[in-house]
């Protein structure tokens, strides 16, 4: 492993005063989005289980996901077909053996949701559930509810069923980092967590310890790293920041996809901007340019179905080229669906009509922005990391499905699905206990929130859809520039997330800069094309002087 002696150090511990207080519990899953409910509704029969979550139990990602869930549903898909497209969207870097097992599991993981109540929507013409297609499938094997609001109904079923199981909420608890110790065999393993709770504007109150046998992180992505995004202020990354200061490896973190259409809103728009799913074009909504002229045609056999990082590399193309003078923003026409649009996608309607657009009548603006992470914590699709006690799911995991570039709707499959894995062998069995204590490594202080402003536009502006080398140095300077860990910075949620944010940050333009080739949503102008000897993974690692390293691992790893 060769170590970046010219990244920047990198706080291995965030600065917090002494716990004071204690509680103890079987299981910790930090996270309350699908994968985390998921964990904790399945370990709960049998064991004591502890929600932790930095905000409310709702404010993630899961409640915006539009799309829903991606399974082999309809008499004429099959796995195998699904496999394809999920493998054909990856671009080269899937484990085929966790897709075939997610794949396989789909199916029956949509069925549990609806058992535990959730209320997709019916087929008008059938005596089923309605099934739709998104971006790089070959059927329509897309559930959905409320129209494009799938996420939230997902959301609210498990919180539900995760609440009368017994599953206990502490809200408005930030986990700062994990504590460590050794079995009775030497090996090392997880012990618990440090807690600190805050107030509603971020101010801390207290910091305590959650002393567990076993740690689920689910905190999602890092989507708020960059200055446009679809994701809510919550996701900044805490989940993999404090897996990485643990010591674990993440992998595969230059491939963040960047949704094709996101709402655009102005020149000016920051900070979470409206999605228009995906399956807007699965109804047959067409990308046309500033000039009139359609964006994908000739681009992909599918044209506007084709996967998300051909899509949003096709915009950005042809947003750089600003036909029509129009060089920040194409335009997606569904006026085909006309008044049908409001009830089959009453949130989007909602966003468009607060910009004065009928989406119905008129087409609608939109341009790529940040929006899943495709990389993540190494563990595989039971949850299992390299250190023992710990498991990693959802968004913040990456397991092998997704690749180089996530299939449409996926990912909340992942989530049900991971999660209810670990939360049944947890359930069955947890790791061994330990209170033998390994010292946290001493804290340098916390970032300064206020320095996230010009890293967030550096991040979207050098390493968004298209990078090169020099975009790529300018981002690795302002993230140096950022990484500043200052005594004098107070503890709070903003200072903790401004941490955290910058980890990753660093993780992202470190392996961005080192992978030469355009592969999925890594797209390098000065390597356009994907090269075989960089069909592999990289891991990015804090070492032990809070410097950075980055290594190539083969697939399969």
């Amino acid at each position: 492993m060769s170590l970046e002696s010219d990244s920047p150090r990198l706080p291995r511990r965030l600065s917090a005063p002494a716990p004071s207080w204690t509680r103890e519990t079987d299981v910790v899953v930090v996270g309350s989005g699908a994968a985390g409910l998921a964990a904790a509704l399945a370990v709960r029969p049998v064991r004591d289980v502890l929600v932790v979550t930095k905000d409310l139990l709702a404010a993630g990602s899961t409640q915006w996901a539009q799309g829903g869930l991606a399974g082999v549903l309809h008499p004429e898909d099959t796995i195998e077909d699904h496999v394809r497209d999920t493998l054909a969207a990856g671009a080269g870097l899937c484990d085929e053996d966790v897709v075939r097992e997610l794949v396989a599991e789909a199916p029956t993981s949509i069925r549990y949701l609806m058992r535990l109540g959730a209320a997709f929507d019916p087929d008008p013409d059938a005596d089923q559930i309605a099934l739709t297609r998104e971006g790089g499938h070959s059927h329509d094997r897309i559930v959905h509810s409320g129209g494009d609001r799938s996420g939230a109904e997902v959301q609210r079923t498990l919180d539900q069923s995760a609440m009368n199981a017994g599953v206990r909420v502490m809200e408005r608890a930030f986990a700062l980092d994990l504590l460590q110790g050794a079995g009775a065999d030497g090996e090392r393993q997880v012990t618990g967590v440090r807690i600190a709770l805050t107030d509603p504007t971020g101010t801390l109150e207290s910091v305590g310890t959650v002393f567990a046998r076993a740690v689920v992180i689910a905190g999602g992505g890092f989507g708020q790293v960059f200055a446009s995004t679809s994701n809510p202020p919550a996701v900044t990354g805490d989940g993999v920041a404090m897996a990485m200061r643990a010591g674990l490896p993440a992998r595969d973190l230059e491939f963040v996809q960047f949704h094709p259409t996101v709402m655009w809103s102005g020149r000016r728009a920051r900070g979470q901007q409206a999605l228009v799913s995906e399956a807007v074009r699965g109804e047959g909504a067409i990308l046309f340019d500033g000039a009139g002229q359609r964006v994908m045609e000739g681009v992909h056999p599918l044209e506007d179905l084709a996967p998300r990082d051909v899509v949003a590399a096709a915009i950005s193309r042809r947003m750089a080229a600003a036909p029509g003078g129009v060089g920040d923003h194409v335009f997606l026409d569904a006026t085909h669906l006309g008044e049908r649009f409001y009830d089959r996608f009453p949130s989007i309607t909602a966003a468009c009509r607060r910009l004065g657009i009928d989406p119905a009548t008129e087409r609608i603006p939109v341009a790529p922005a940040a929006h899943y992470v495709c990389g993540g914590i190494e563990a595989a699709l039971d949850g299992s990391t390299a250190l023992r006690g710990l498991y990693v799911v959802g968004e913040a995991a990456n397991t092998g499905v997704h690749g180089a570039n996530r299939l449409a709707s996926n990912s909340l499959t992942e989530a049900v699905v991971a999660g209810t894995r670990v939360g049944r062998d947890l359930a069955w069995e947890l790791p061994p206990e330990s209170r033998s204590e390994v010292p946290l490594a001493e804290p340098v202080g916390l970032v300064d929130p206020d320095r996230l402003t010009g890293l967030r536009a550096a991040m979207s502006r050098h390493v968004g859809v298209v990078r090169d080398a020099t975009s790529l140095d300018a981002a690795a300077a302002a993230v140096a520039e950022a990484v500043v860990a200052d005594a004098a910075v107070m503890p709070s949620r903003q200072a903790f997330e401004a941490t955290n944010l910058l980890t990753v940050a660093a993780g992202v333009v470190a392996a961005a800069g080192r992978r030469t080739e355009s592969r999925g949503c890594h797209r390098r102008s000065d390597h356009p094309e994907p090269r075989d000897e960089w069909r592999c993974h990289q891991t990015v690692t804090i070492e032990g002087d809070g410097r950075l390293s980055v290594a190539r691992s083969p697939l399969g790893s």
